[in-house]
């Protein structure tokens, strides 16, 4: 497992559960807007800390010493999410995470969708607790807001996968002015409709992006946000803004 960085605590990002955060290094996206550049390229050295790291709170970490510290947890955290870069295109990851719940540890995983095969074994063996999918855009948008290829058949199979899964389970969705306006919500929500729970959050511009571009380009205010959830939830059971 490559592995771009430990947090090692949270409240937040697993629901319900005192969690620990993996970031696993490489991702098949470039999304302009992405503020973990640094855990976007594939790697195959270990680096320093670099001012990255430090700024978003997490530390490099050999996979032996992420045992080590997560030994050092049992009992303590109830949790492990295994967030990325994008995690699914790690083919030791089933043997990762069978480890991770052999320490007696509730997995979450978060993932972009675009390997529904990989989801596939991982639900037959029972390895997931909980499961968070990015929607990244309407169909004819996605291309644009990812900046690759994408095969739109793969996203539309982890969507329904997902969702019959029996795991407890979230879309989310990052948004900003410049891809996202209401018909495209409406679009996007058709793509999960009947979802039980799908969160919009507001795009980040105050910090490192994968396009710099987009550093200064403008966010929604949270009112803005809380109106595209309203449109959201004609769609989905549940559709909420984070502000």
């Amino acid at each position: 497992m490559i592995i771009g960085g430990l947090e090692k605590f949270t409240l937040i990002d697993f629901p319900n559960n005192l969690a620990a955060i993996v970031f696993t290094q490489g991702c098949n996206f470039r999304c302009h807007f992405c503020y973990n550049p640094m855990l976007v390229w594939p790697r195959t050295e270990t680096p320093e800390p670099d001012e990255f790291h430090k700024e978003q709170g997490f530390s490099l970490i050999e996979e032996k010493d992420l045992f080590l510290f997560l030994e050092s947890r049992r009992g303590k955290i109830d949790g492990v999410v295994i967030t990325g870069g994008e995690p699914t295109l790690q083919a030791d990851l089933p043997e990762f995470i069978r480890k991770i719940r052999a320490l007696g540890f509730l997995i979450k995983l978060d993932t972009n969708g675009t390997n529904p095969y990989m989801l596939e074994v991982l639900l037959k063996e029972g390895l997931l607790d909980y499961l968070a999918m990015d929607i990244k855009a309407p169909a004819e948008k996605y291309e644009q807001v990812v900046g690759v290829p994408v095969n739109l058949d793969n996203l539309e199979k982890s969507v329904k996968m997902i969702m019959a899964s029996g795991v407890p389970y979230e879309f989310r969705s990052t948004l900003l002015p410049v891809f996202h306006q209401a018909e495209d919500i409406r679009n996007m929500g058709r793509m999960i409709k009947g979802a039980d729970r799908w969160y919009l959050q507001k795009f980040k511009s105050d910090t490192g992006l994968v396009d710099a571009t987009f550093e200064k380009k403008a966010t929604y205010t949270d009112k803005e946000l809380e109106s595209l959830a309203l449109i959201g939830g004609e769609f989905v059971k549940e559709c909420q803004a984070r502000i």
